[in-house]
């Protein structure tokens, strides 16, 4: 039967009780006294010299009360990326200052270059207008298309930077020779030319910061919309505004959605801190959904060409990928992190595969910044390689489930080591396949094709088997690798002297349901209710250094750290017990709350020893201090890997090119499982979003480097008549080796696994209606792409 209680059971998301009904506490919700408001000057052309900016007109309006511009902030350090890349010749990569506001050029439309703060935020937004009114910016030629800007070597995003070429990387570069080698003796060789779509992330919150000073202290105080805290506030203090990090503490409050894009320190929070210093009042700036779409980093924005070179039968005998990756005007935190260690090393998928080859060149153009959202590199990988093996089954007139079959790791090969560096612990990627298979009837699939073409629509299937790299890790690695950062995490296990419990954690949580799942592991360890369980996270005053939630790490990462102070709690349990029960250490157990001596009935509960730490009249004082509060730091010894199979199944229209997606069946192996229901809840929201990118969702520029897609009105969002009820499965369960919940990670999965299955099905659709010329159509896959591909 089902737990209803602890690890396993579906409990509700005790977070949802203040979310749904409004009690919610966010960033924008927070009035401080005497608070003033800040708006943003943002450019209106792509590129551009600025001439003179002329602040005397906005100065003079009613409620303003300081002006700030690049000039301001020229001197104080820029917003560094979190990881360091080396081209393929061993150079490091080109790393322009990204500052707090524009400072000489702008380079994107939204770049902000100016703000001002006023009294009320009318006036704010009136007074910015006046600036924007007051400023002369030299327009210089947009840079848009990354091909143009690699070529182009006179106009340029950055002076300084002749190529617009962050870095040219190539991974395993000791593999190239033996892929081109195993290419030209391929009997097979497939080859596709693919775009891996740009997104808008489009959280509910718009990012929300408020600054505040003391000048009495000298102390300061960051409230804003983050993912990650901490790094957030390593940023500021140690490469922006050069804080003493003492001096800072930095507040993210209930946050309403980030799919990554709330990792990252933006500039509207150095200005807000730096605005509160020189006026002594709290400084508010929340933006508006228009600049969210500006500024917030984009997602995924490659081009890529992938290579599988195959035998006959589809035995995969190597892959080799060539791809230009955006990163926009600068340079974000994970920006060079995401489309070379967090794509590349992906790129044998599930795989036995001998030979793989990844090149990526990063390029600098004049659009908004790009990083990491939601599996951030992983679903390119996945993209470009599901993609690529469902042409070549084609090709070779194969079926594609056999030409995986026939290429998946089996059990027995595990650990594995790929030949783009990674180390599969665990796995079972035929356990998934059936089971995706089974629930998905592909047996009874010619039965509903036959009923969509009498009813004039075609029908398809298609499949994805994926996989992904969680938890990064170990420090020591990624930092031989380029990170500036460790990749730990950590917590802190507070019990009071009546039992109940505090647990500060260094992972955030938006969304993901860690205040629910977080306390049903203490509790089932330690035997209590959950209800005695409260989880903290969010204020760095409050909470240990840690690295925040992104990667589908927090549970994996920072949920072994909490396991390992609650170890570190039961252990010094034990010795309380043993002195408050007259025995040996070594003779105590601890099970379902309760110290016990083995083999007798004298026993302590949990709560007699917790009041006996603080009230110590029984008490081993000569050897142990009082109190009951444990910290551990846990630094993972490998990725975790989450894998599994996705089938979706679509109808199209042929008279509009319209693609209705039938069903979406999904298996997938996370290790062990905490709470189903919250599991279940990220798939399905994963799933929309990669249904999002696969069908409606794109961003485009044009020519002069202008969003053409910067409201709702313009950039269609998925909606619920857009996808369908789920099939979820998590049955097919190999658990972690080296993380002691045996946890992999579920928050990105959906979107990873998804995308190539829609595009797959629809290209199968077309198929068996006999269209063998369409091979590939590009993301999103609107009707009138669809329409136009058909009539080709």
């Amino acid at each position: 039967m089902p737990k209803d209680t602890g690890i396993g059971a579906r409990s509700k998301r005790r977070e949802d009780i203040r979310f749904l009904t409004g009690r919610g506490s966010y960033t924008d919700d927070l009035a401080m006294q005497g608070q003033v408001h800040a708006v943003m000057v943002r450019a209106n052309v792509a590129h551009g010299r600025i001439v003179s900016i002329d602040t005397s007109a906005a100065s003079a309006m009613p409620g303003v009360l300081a002006i700030f511009t690049g000039a301001d902030f020229a001197d104080v350090g820029g917003n560094p990326a979190g990881w360091l890349i080396h081209s393929r010749d061993g150079s490091p990569m080109r790393e322009p200052k990204r500052p707090v506001l524009a400072h000489g050029k702008v380079r994107h439309v939204g770049d902000a270059y100016a703000a001002v703060v006023a009294e009320t935020y009318e006036q704010a937004r009136d007074a910015a207008e006046a600036v924007a009114a007051g400023t002369e910016i030299e327009e210089l030629p947009a840079i848009v298309d990354m091909a143009a800007a690699v070529a182009n070597a006179d106009n340029r995003v950055h002076d300084e930077i002749p190529d617009n070429l962050c870095f040219d990387w190539g991974w395993i570069e000791d593999n190239r020779d033996a892929v081109d080698a195993a290419m030209k003796a391929a009997p097979h060789v497939t080859t596709l030319e693919l775009i891996n779509n740009r997104l808008v992330p489009n959280a509910m919150e718009p990012r929300a910061s408020i600054g505040e000073f003391n000048p009495g202290t000298g102390d300061y105080k960051l409230t804003t919309t983050s993912q990650n805290p901490h790094l957030t506030k390593l940023l500021v203090c140690a490469f922006v505004l050069g804080i003493p990090e003492h001096k800072l503490t930095v507040v993210a409050p209930d946050v309403g959605g980030g799919f990554g894009s709330k990792i990252y320190h933006y500039g509207e929070e150095a200005l807000v801190l730096a605005a509160a210093k020189k006026l002594g009042r709290p400084v508010r700036w929340t933006a508006e959904r228009s600049e969210s779409f500006l500024t917030d980093a984009h997602g995924r924005d490659h081009v890529t060409t992938i290579e599988v070179g195959a035998t006959l039968d589809g035995e995969i005998l190597a892959i080799r990928t060539n791809t230009l990756a955006n990163v926009g005007a600068y340079l974000s935190n994970f920006s060079t992190a995401t489309p070379t260690f967090l794509h590349g090393t992906l790129m044998a998928g599930p795989y036995k595969v001998p030979h793989v080859y990844v090149n990526l060149k990063a390029v600098f153009t004049n659009t908004a910044p790009v990083d990491a959202y939601r599996g951030a590199g992983r679903p390119e990988a996945t993209y470009s390689l599901e993609r690529a093996i469902d042409k070549m089954a084609r090709e070779l007139k194969l079926d594609p489930v056999a030409v995986r079959r026939k290429n998946l790791l089996t059990p027995d090969q595990f650990p594995y080591t790929t030949p783009v560096g990674l180390v599969y612990d665990v796995g079972n990627y035929q356990a998934t396949l059936d089971k995706a298979l089974d629930m998905a009837d592909l047996a009874g699939f010619e039965a509903r094709a036959a009923k969509s073409r009498a009813a004039g629509k075609l029908r398809g299937v298609g499949l994805s088997t994926w996989i992904e790299a969680c938890g990064i890790a170990p420090s020591h690695l990624v930092g031989q690798l380029g990170s500036r950062v460790g990749l730990y995490d950590a917590a802190t296990v507070r019990v009071s002297a009546t039992g109940t419990i505090q647990v500060m954690t260094g992972a955030h949580s938006h969304g993901q349901g860690h205040e629910t799942v977080f306390a049903q592991v203490v509790a089932d360890k330690l035997g209590i209710a959950e209800e005695a369980v409260e989880i903290v996270h969010g204020d760095t005053s409050k909470i240990p250094f840690g690295m925040g939630s992104y990667g589908s790490r927090s549970l994996a990462v920072c949920g072994s750290a909490m396991d390992r102070a609650l170890d570190k709690i039961i252990d010094k349990g034990k010795k309380i017990a043993a002195h408050m029960l007259e025995a040996a250490e070594g003779d105590i157990t601890f099970e379902n709350g309760s110290f016990s001596v083995a083999g007798t009935d004298k026993a302590k509960s949990f709560g007699e020893i917790a009041f006996s730490a603080y009230v110590p009249h029984n008490y081993p004082l000569e050897t142990l201090e009082p109190g009951l509060e444990e910290t551990a730091f846990y630094d993972p010894n490998n990725f975790t890997y989450p894998a599994g199979a996705y089938l979706c199944e679509v109808e199209i229209d042929p008279d509009t090119g319209k693609v209705t997606i039938c069903s979406f069946t999904c298996a997938d192996d996370f290790g062990n499982v905490m709470n189903p229901m919250v599991v279940e809840g990220q798939v399905h929201g994963g799933v929309a979003q990669g249904i999002g990118q696969a069908l409606v969702e794109h961003t485009a520029y044009d020519e002069n480097g202008q969003l053409l897609t910067a409201s709702y009105m313009d950039y269609t969002m998925p909606r619920a008549d857009d996808v369908p009820f789920y099939q979820v499965d998590h049955s097919c369960v190999t658990p972690c080796s080296h993380n002691p919940l045996g946890v992999k990670g579920c928050g990105e999965a959906g979107a990873i696994g998804s995308p190539p299955a829609v595009v797959n099905a629809v290209i199968d659709a077309l198929h068996r209606a006999g269209m063998d010329h369409v091979d590939h159509i590009d993301m999103p896959l609107t009707p009138a792409r669809v329409w136009a591909a058909m009539q080709a």
